[in-house]
This record gives C-alpha cells, sequence and structure tokens, in this order.
C-alpha cells in the first residue's frame, strides 16, 4: 500500500512537471511561432485563433480543450484503463489551465528554430507522461488504443488527422504556418520514437550454455516466452543452444545484463522487430 502511494506520488510530481512544461511550450513556442501542434492541442490553438482572426472573440483554452477531450476521455475509461485515464484527465486539466493563466513569452522570433525546440519539448512531454502511465489527451488516447488492441507502434495513425488539421490552417492562416507546423510535429514524434519504447520490440538470438536458466530469466523479467533451438559451433563441431524471444525494447538492455551475469561467455544478437504477428503479453494498463 505504501509502495503504491509513493508510486502514485511519483506520477502526480512527474506529470505536474509535464503539465508546466507544456504550458510554456504552447505560451512561448506555439503562440510566437503561429504554429499549430498536433491532436487535441493543435485543434484547439486552431478554434481560439480562428475565434480571435474572423470572429474577434477570445476563446479560452481551457473550455475548448477540455470539450475535445471528452470523446477521447470516454475512450480511455471504456477501452483502456481507469487509472491510466484520471491521470491522463489531470494532465489534460492542469495543462488547460496553466495554459490560460502563464503569460507568454518570447524566447527567439526566428521560425525554424521554433518549430524544431518546440517539438522537440513537446515530444518530451509526451514521453514523459507515457512513462508515468498516462497522456496530454486528445489523439494520445486513439493512438494508445491501437496500440493496445493491435500491438503495433501506432502514433504514426495519428498523422492522417495532423495532415487534415494543417491543411485547414494553411487555407485559414497561411501555408508557411503549417509547413514549419509539419516541422514541429515530425521532431516531436522522433523524440516519443527514441524516448519510448513500450509498443517497440525486439528480437534476441542468444547462443548460450545455459538455454534453461536465460528462459526462465526472461519470463521473470519481461513475462515473455522463450523458443530454444539445438545448433552446432561451426569452428569446434561444439554443440550448441540457442534461445529465441521478442521482448519490448523497454526490457531488452535489463535482459542483455541479466543473461551476462548468467552466461559472461554468450553471444548476443539483437534485431528491431518492425511487424509482430500473434500472442505477445503487454502489462495491463490500470
Amino acid at each position: 500500500m505504501q509502495t503504491d502511494l509513493k508510486k502514485d506520488a511519483r506520477r502526480i510530481l512527474m506529470i505536474s512537471f509535464a503539465a508546466l512544461l507544456m504550458a510554456l511550450n504552447i505560451n512561448t513556442f506555439v503562440h510566437t511561432g503561429g504554429l499549430f501542434p498536433g491532436g487535441a492541442t493543435g485543434l484547439t490553438v486552431l478554434l481560439q485563433r480562428a475565434g480571435q482572426q474572423f470572429f474577434n472573440v477570445e476563446l479560452p483554452y481551457t473550455i475548448i480543450n477540455l470539450l475535445l477531450n471528452s470523446i477521447p476521455v470516454y475512450i480511455g475509461f471504456r477501452f483502456i484503463g481507469k487509472k491510466f485515464t484520471l491521470f491522463s484527465c489531470y494532465m489534460i486539466i492542469l495543462t488547460s489551465v496553466l495554459t490560460d493563466l502563464l503569460p507568454s513569452y518570447a524566447v527567439t522570433y526566428d521560425t525554424l528554430l521554433i518549430a524544431i525546440f518546440g517539438g522537440i519539448i513537446n515530444g518530451t512531454v509526451i514521453s514523459i507522461c507515457l512513462s508515468m502511465n498516462a497522456n496530454t489527451g486528445g489523439t494520445d488516447f486513439i493512438a494508445v488504443f491501437l496500440s493496445e488492441k493491435k500491438g503495433i507502434d501506432s502514433f504514426n495513425v495519428v498523422l492522417g488527422f495532423n495532415i487534415v488539421l494543417l491543411v485547414v490552417a494553411g487555407l485559414l492562416f497561411g501555408w508557411d504556418k503549417a509547413l514549419y507546423s509539419i516541422i514541429f510535429q515530425y521532431a516531436s514524434t522522433q523524440v516519443v520514437h527514441i524516448l519510448y519504447r513500450r509498443f517497440q520490440q525486439q528480437t534476441l538470438f542468444i547462443v548460450t550454455d545455459n538455454a534453461g536458466t536465460i528462459c526462465e530469466a526472461i519470463s521473470r523479467i519481461s513475462r515473455h516466452g522463450a523458443t530454444i533451438m539445438h545448433g552446432e559451433g561451426a569452428y569446434h563441431n561444439e554443440k550448441r543452444e540457442i534461445v529465441y524471444s521478442v521482448v519490448s525494447r523497454s526490457e531488452y538492455k535489463k535482459l542483455i545484463t541479466e543473461v551476462q551475469k548468467i552466461d559472461p561467455k554468450a553471444f548476443i544478437n539483437t534485431i528491431r522487430t518492425d511487424v509482430l504477428a500473434g500472442r505477445f503479453y503487454r502489462t495491463p494498463t490500470e
């Protein structure tokens, strides 16, 4: 019980930091560069600017963002996990309120620098939330839902929605901002791919004399199974065992360290897995 409280307290602290960073990024880089982030955040910014430019109405970020997130939040509660969705709601609400409260500040007026560094910060925020078992809302819920159900790294699936968003933004506010926004979103996506690896897999081939013990370690650490194949060394014609397994990329480095403890002479080959079909265990989302 005490361990769970400490874990939740750490999650709240990290999500609060991520919300502050997201709000600062919106008020500092996004607004200064006139950019449109992806997902619900980008759609919120688009509606705000449309209201201001065409109707001379100042629309509050908080209300729009919360309304746009209502359906994704339902998807989260219904199909992903209640605790995951509650922490995500905390992230969405805190980010919205801080965005309205914090003042805007221009670090630079170079739109290319804004697009690159704003995208890096945005991707970092998304990665922090995902590592804390939460997300920033909007299309992130859809991406996680598809990843859970289909077992694929599905954040690129959201690209279709973002393309429509950028086309509308280009038609309304000029194509230069829409094109710079593509750089922003690309930088953000690449950072997420680098920092968050739960939905990416790695294939392990381990040549060893301790196959049984290594299979037990794989099961204990990752809860994945393994296959033992029997081979023969070409140099000395000695019998060898090859352990084959597919694990999450967030787990494989820990597994390699454990294998080297069990068998310091083990030969280990890792290969990035792009497509995986069949049963693959994933830790359930809370």
